[in-house]
């Protein structure tokens, strides 16, 4: 008895040894955690969701809308560029993807067209704190037919660049969330139709 007695103490010990052990090993990575944006965890938590639930990387990481039955590539394009001006951001370049690959196919292709969208100053900014976001300049809206002739419009989740990490300053953080917006303002008022 006395043995399993022993046994115990040491193995109580040895489980305590290793939890202070963990403890020491984590602390400075839990330490650096509290300077992360307070929606990190549900940032990294919905691409997740999306991830598995579709398989594809991309979509884990993009915004999609579908655009009202009944509307042109050309409604849409006239309501974003509409919008996007009433917002006084700049459409900086267009894509026409699908004419570059009739071009080079010399077959039709359905309408995949990329639109460019930027407010110089606030991209200088995000810049100025870190090279890396230039990855997400200028800000792109895709009006993509889907095979079906569906039509939809699709950007990068800015959740991403705003909630992924250290939290941003605040200035820079409500400059970026109104970027957001005004994205989505583009794509959702672009879906409608709505002037």
């Amino acid at each position: 008895m006395r043995l399993i007695w022993n046994l115990l103490a040491i193995l109580g010990l040895l489980v305590l040894v290793g939890v202070i052990v963990v403890i020491v090993q984590l602390k400075p990575p839990l330490n650096a955690l509290s300077d992360f944006d307070d929606q990190v965890a549900n940032t990294y938590l919905n691409m997740a969701e999306t991830l598995l639930k579709t398989g594809n990387g991309a979509e884990a990481t993009s915004v999609k809308v579908a655009v009202e039955d009944g509307l042109s590539p050309e409604d849409v394009e006239q309501t974003m560029r509409f919008v996007a001006n009433e917002h006084n951001i700049k459409n900086v370049g267009e894509l026409p993807l699908y004419k570059e690959v009739e071009a080079v196919t010399g077959e039709p292709y359905r309408f995949v067209k990329i639109y460019m969208f930027c407010n110089a100053m606030t991209a200088a900014r995000m810049l100025d704190y870190s090279d890396a976001f230039s990855a997400y300049l200028p800000c792109r809206i895709t009006l993509v037919e889907d095979p079906q002739g569906k039509l939809w419009l699709y950007t990068l989740n800015m959740d991403l660049m705003i909630h992924g990490g250290r939290e941003l300053p605040p200035a820079l953080k409500e400059e970026a969330m109104q970027v957001k917006h005004i994205i989505e303002d583009i794509m959702n008022r672009g879906a409608k139709g709505d002037f």
